[in-house]
Order: C-alpha cells, then structure tokens, then sequence
C-alpha cells in the first residue's frame, strides 16, 4: 500500500493546483484521475476547448463580415467544421500534456483510475480493467468538480439532445440549435455556431439574459446577441423535449402564458452544472451531501472529518475554474499552518462571447437590495479611440461606488477584451480603492482600460473627459 501525505481526487483546475501548491510545500502527494487524461471538465470539455472554438468562429465571422471594411478581400470563404474541432483537440492536447509535465515536475505521484473513500485515511483507486490500489493518506482533498443537470423532460440522446460535452464534437455545422438556458455556457457555444451559419433559438426561463450577473450586461448581451441574429425568448419555460430521428421538438411556455412548438437538428440543454461526488462512497469516511449535493465545508473548506477538505464545484460558491484554483492553493497552505485567505466576492465572473462581459464585486440588484447608498458611472466603448480602430464599439464599463466613502463597489464591463481588463477591477477592489483613485492612474492610450477610468470619472463627480 501506497503511503502519502495528501491525495487528490480530482484534476481539474482545482484539484492539480492543489496538488502542485501540496508539492512544493513538501508533502508527499498523489492525485486520481479517472479518465486517461488530466485536467478535469475545464480543460477537456470545458473552458479550453470552448475558446479554442470560440477564437475559430470569430475568426470566421470577421472574415466575412467586416475583413473588406479593413481592406482585406477574401473569395470562396467557407467554414470547415472537421479542421475547427481537429484544431480544438490539438489545443487540448497540449494543455493537458502541460498538465501531466507538471506532475512529473513535481514529482507527484498519479493514479489512473475512480478514487472512492474506504475509510477516512484509504482510498481506493479502482482502474478501467476492475484491478484495485489502495493509498494510505493522511489527508485527502475532494476536487471531483461538477457536471451538466439535465432536466427530466430533456434527457441526454447525445445525439440531437445534447450536452456542452457533444457541442464540442459536432461533425456538421447545425440548421437550427435550440438553446435551452442563456447562461454563460449555453450564449458561448450558441455564438459559435451562430457564427459559422446555424439558425439559434434561445429559451430563457429568467427575464434576464446572463441572469447572475448585473441587470445591465443581460440587456447590453441581448443587443449583443440579436445583432448577430440569435432569437432570443426571454421568461420562456421549456415543458417537453423529444427526439424525432433527424429532428427534435421543443415545447414551451410563452411569456404570455401560450404554448409554442418549435423544431431544430440540434437541441443543447445548458441550464446549469451540478457536484459531482457519484462513487466516491463518502459516507465510508462519515461524509454526506447537502440537498444540492454539495459537499459541507467550514471556512477553511474543511469537512467534518478534519482529515478531508473539499474545494471547487463541489462546495458552495460559483462554479469557476479560478475559484476552484485559488481554493486549491487555500487548502494546501492551509494545511502547512499557513493563514491565506480568499475574498470570494473578489473572484470575477466571464462570459468569452465577442464582446466578452465580466463582472467582480456587487451587482447594482444587489446592492439596491441591501439599501446600500451607491453611484454608478459608466462610459461607452463606441467614445474610445481605440474601440473606433478596431470596430468593436459595441460595449461599455460601469463601476459602482459607495456613495460616501467612493470605495468601488463593483465593476462591470461589456465589450472587447473585458476578461483581461476584469482583473484591473480585481486588483483596484483587493486594495479597496476609490473610484477617483482609479481615475487619477494614468490610462495608456488609445487602450480599452481608458473606458475604465472615464467610467470612474463618471462615478466620482460625474465628469468624464470624452463624453
């Protein structure tokens, strides 16, 4: 039996980092994967194969639609579906073979196999041939992340009711995809096809487009979304989904109460992720799940076995690659006697369709809600001399402040490169600034970071430069 100081189930995001972070603090450490590649649902079939799609269909529709604008004059443009997922698992690949030249660095040890708890301190590593190994530890850290719910009316085909899993390997460029959720996941892959020439109907339950995140990026999305031709139907409830062969049917509910069918080849459900802890036998080491699933941790993202912490998608908090990595590094510290910390409210939500939206903070809902005293300002993209070289002026940023002390509350942007300027946002509300702060930092120009000082110019005393 194998003795080690810590094991990670898991090697998503999460879990390799705290496995790495484990490492270089010097505990001997092993990770279990159960697939035949490390790097989890984010880098499998999630955040990196969906950018890589994402840049290949933007790719495409600058090329046709605004490339003769800049001079350049293409003939015989044509989408290549087969090259674009060819390309998607080559940039895959590589990131996962980072992954497992990362291990061997640190001289973490790997299992290939379902990790499942025996007792608090033996999990057993059950391979793909029924062969069993058992690893004696003295902590073990939960990172199985999550996977898509599926709602009970539309289970998964993988043939024409599809998970983000299956939108990532379709061999054909869809006539119609019914989009079944208008979060981050389902606009993301419903924008790369939208691109490259399908039809794409979107039902959203909410009234709201990107509904977590602040009120005015889900009505600037909706602009976004329609200007590239979606349909989009919002408090729209799906009550039935069925596969007809070479069709599937969608019925729903109508925001006036009428009941609609509609048709399409392709129908993705992207309502959401939930934990995923099946086969894990927790309750073999005195651990159960909450009514959602969820693994119970204090606030050091300890179980109640103290032995055994959990992090990621399968404790509370938003379901991100980047939380369940700062967790990682958290736990590992943690359990060196180290004290780190995590802000969560600090931690940034994207969504990489063009423009991109991203958020930190408090939404302007929440914060209303709170009867908290604030000011907003905000500036357009289509005012910066940057976003005019360029031609993404669709877009704007909005920082909110408390209302008497001017610390900024919340940041929100929507528009080209917003994911990278997000982190500005983070660093400025790490160290509580103002936004008369941010707004007497030099601002290099022309840059899309000027919207974001213009925008603080607006909350501070209303007085933006170029508006």
């Amino acid at each position: 039996m194998s003795k080690y100081d810590v094991t990670v189930i898991g090697s998503g995001p999460g879990g390799y980092v705290a496995a790495i972070r484990c490492a270089q603090l010097g505990m001997k450490t092993a990770i279990i994967e159960k697939y035949d590649t490390l790097g989890g649902t984010c880098l499998n079939v999630g955040c990196i194969p969906s950018k890589a799609l994402l840049d290949s269909s933007e790719h495409y529709h600058n090329a046709e639609t605004t490339f003769k604008e800049h001079g350049i004059n293409l003939s015989n443009l044509k989408v290549d579906i087969k090259q674009m997922i060819t390309r998607k698992s080559d940039v895959v690949k590589q990131n996962v073979d980072g992954i497992a030249f990362l291990m061997k660095k640190n001289k973490i040890d790997v299992h290939t196999g379902v990790g499942s708890f025996k007792d608090k301190n033996t999990v057993v590593v059950t391979k793909s041939d029924g062969k069993k190994e058992e690893l004696n530890t003295d902590k073990v850290i939960i990172a199985t992340g999550s996977k898509p719910i599926e709602l009970p009316f539309a289970k998964f085909d993988k043939k024409r009711i599809i998970s983000s899993t299956e939108a990532l390997e379709l061999k054909e460029v869809p006539k119609h995809m019914i989009l079944i959720g208008g979060g981050v996941i389902g606009l993301e892959l419903g924008s790369v096809y939208k691109r490259i020439g399908a039809k794409v109907t979107v039902l959203e339950f909410a009234d709201s487009l990107i509904p977590t995140m602040d009120g005015s990026m889900g009505k600037e999305m909706k602009k976004s979304m329609k200007k590239l031709g979606m349909d989009v139907k919002l408090k729209h409830k799906v009550t039935k989904v069925e596969n007809k062969g070479k069709e599937v049917e969608v019925t729903f509910e109508t925001d006036k109460g009428k009941e609609e069918t509609i048709t399409g080849d392709y129908c993705l459900v992207a309502v959401g992720r939930k934990p995923y802890t099946e086969g894990l036998n927790l309750e073999a080491a005195g651990l159960k799940t909450d009514d959602k699933g969820k693994v119970d941790v204090n606030e050091h993202l300890q179980t109640e076995v103290d032995s055994i912490y959990a992090i990621g998608d399968v404790v509370r908090g938003a379901m991100l690659a980047h939380k369940a990595e700062e967790e990682g590094t958290f736990v590992a510290e943690t359990m060196a006697g180290q004290k780190p910390h995590i802000h969560y409210k600090l931690i940034p939500n994207v969504v990489y369709t063009w423009p991109e939206v991203a958020g930190v903070g408090h939404t302007e809902e929440e914060l209303k809600e709170q009867g908290k005293e604030i000011k907003t300002g905000s500036f357009p993209y289509k005012a910066l001399g940057r976003a005019r070289a360029s031609g993404d002026l669709e877009g704007l940023v909005k920082v909110i402040a408390d209302k008497k002390t001017d610390e900024i509350l919340g940041i929100h942007i929507i528009g080209a490169r917003a994911a990278d300027m997000i982190a500005a946002g983070v660093t400025a509300m790490e160290y509580r600034a103002s936004a008369e702060d941010v707004s007497r930092m030099s601002h290099a120009h022309p840059t899309y970071m000027e919207a974001v000082k213009e925008a603080c110019l607006a909350a501070t005393d209303n007085r933006p430069i170029h508006m």
